[in-house]
């Protein structure tokens, strides 16, 4: 998979199980950057790979005023925000890539260096 360079990367280190706040908080800071013109990248990578299986962000909902999770994973695809998982996670915490998310893309370690290093803004929600 080619990696295309984006103005915004966020970082998502935490699942549903561990942290569903810290899932929607990604969400929306990407929604946001996407919805003031920029590019953007979401980075899945330690415990956040598991999201990359179908239906993990179901059923997060944290309350208002942050929109679920599904509504906000939705909004930012639409907008083609890009949504990426580091394969070593994925390999080191057992997720298949053939089962993951069809429209997420798996990438390496060089490749999360380059994005963020290119990038004019990053947030990492750790």
């Amino acid at each position: 998979m080619a990696i295309q360079q984006t103005d915004y990367v966020g970082t998502l280190f935490d699942n549903g199980t561990t942290n569903p706040g810290k899932v929607t908080v990604a969400l929306t800071m990407a929604n946001k950057a996407m919805e003031k013109g920029h590019s953007c990248s979401l980075i899945l990578m330690i415990e956040a790979v598991y999201m990359a299986i179908p239906g993990e962000f179901d059923g997060i909902d944290i309350g208002a005023p942050f929109k679920p999770a599904k509504e906000l994973l939705e909004s930012y695809l639409a907008q083609g925000g890009k949504v990426l998982v580091c394969g070593s996670c994925m390999q080191h915490n057992g997720v298949d890539a053939a089962k993951m998310d069809g429209r997420f893309g798996v990438i390496s370690a060089d490749d999360v260096v380059e994005l963020v290093m290119n990038a004019k803004g990053s947030l990492q929600v750790a």
